[in-house]
């Protein structure tokens, strides 16, 4: 299981990050939080800085 301090700080390297996860392994934002120990609004709002919305339809931040 990963860890918060795991994931990547810097924003867009952070949006790959988790759109790869979000392909390779995970059904969707919420399992990967629950996974990740992540805080799933958290997420939503530093993506939000790059004006990336989380796609439930496609499973990932566009």
């Amino acid at each position: 299981m990963l860890r918060r301090e795991s994931i990547p700080k810097d924003p867009v390297i952070l949006l790959s990050f988790i759109n790869t996860k979000l392909r390779d392994k995970y059904p969707s934002l919420h399992a990967l939080c629950d996974d990740m120990e992540l805080e799933e609004n958290d997420l939503k709002l530093i993506l939000g800085t790059l004006d990336y919305e989380y796609s439930e339809e496609l499973n990932k931040f566009i």
